[in-house]
């Protein structure tokens, strides 16, 4: 593994000398605009292995995605590399349809210790919920940034990461959406406490993710990309390309149903992915990604 084979993949040609916020935000933004979250692995029938290597070889020489145990953890090794201060969390990620939160968690983020502050990394989440700037870890503070406005609120020890919503103008109006995702205000994205975690112990989650019959990963297959003013994702065959605050606080939504022999195609042009093996792509679940 090599830091600058990494740099290579994502476009990165700036200074990673410094150890500042400056440079760490840059780096970030360049992998979450060049690597994908996607878990198209569970739906060509390979295995999402969580191992540091098979990782960079998957997401770096292979030039695909990943989810957040991926990408997160090529992160924290990018920014160990450089010198940076990083600590894995684990979070559990909301679920708006049941207003609930998992009992274990499912979802790894990192903790980045700089000048004295604290910052949330997070690479993995996807969709229209990605953080585009590493966010100070402060309660009850407003911070915008491209995507919406997010903030954490702190209880009793445990972070909350909300979003606040845009509203959007959806092109083709037809195209069916959730009422109760539609009338929220503010989104949850997830919790997490700053217990210190260590990869070992998402293996687990690993597993269940890609295997559980009720488990998102499974039954939609994702791909998504942040691009320089918005995302484009790809849920089984609807392509949604979002461009942000197209007007004030209003966001472009354009929807494409895909055939069959558009995928591969789709995923080449608007992704940068080639795979190895046939995608089946599904989409099964009701559950909402934006």
């Amino acid at each position: 593994m090599d830091i600058k084979e990494y740099f290579a993949r994502i476009s990165y040609r700036g200074s990673h000398n410094k150890l500042d916020l400056a440079t760490m935000s840059d780096i970030f933004l360049h992998h979450i605009q060049a690597v994908p979250f996607e878990n198209l692995s569970i739906h060509c029938g390979e295995r999402i292995e969580l191992d540091l290597e098979a990782t960079y070889n998957k997401i770096v020489r292979k030039k695909r995605g990943g989810w957040c145990m991926e990408n997160n953890y090529l992160l924290s090794w990018v920014l160990k590399t450089l010198g940076y201060d990083v600590t894995l969390l684990g979070a559990k990620v909301y679920v708006p349809e049941l207003d609930a939160y998992p009992d274990e968690i499912d979802h790894l983020l990192l903790l980045v210790e700089l000048g004295g502050k604290s910052y949330i990394v997070d690479g993995g989440f996807g969709m229209a919920y990605q953080l585009w700037q590493p966010m100070e870890l402060i309660s009850g503070t407003d911070q915008p940034q491209a995507p919406g406005v997010f903030r954490f609120q702190e209880e009793g020890g445990a972070w909350y990461l909300e979003k606040v919503k845009r509203k959007q103008w959806v092109l083709d109006p037809s195209t069916p959406t959730s009422q109760n995702v539609e009338s929220e205000v503010c989104r949850r994205i997830y919790l997490f406490t700053l217990q210190s975690r260590d990869i070992e112990e998402f293996r687990g989650c690993n597993a269940h993710l890609q295997t559980a019959p009720d488990s998102l990963f499974v039954t939609k297959s994702i791909c998504s990309l942040q691009t320089a003013d918005g995302i484009r994702a790809l849920v089984g065959w609807k392509l949604t390309e979002i461009k942000y605050n197209y007007r004030d606080n209003m966001d472009l939504v354009e929807i494409t149903i895909l055939a069959d022999e558009e995928i591969e195609k789709t995923l080449k042009e608007k992704f940068n992915i080639t795979l190895d093996k046939k995608l089946v792509p599904v989409n099964t679940s009701r559950l909402s990604l934006f």
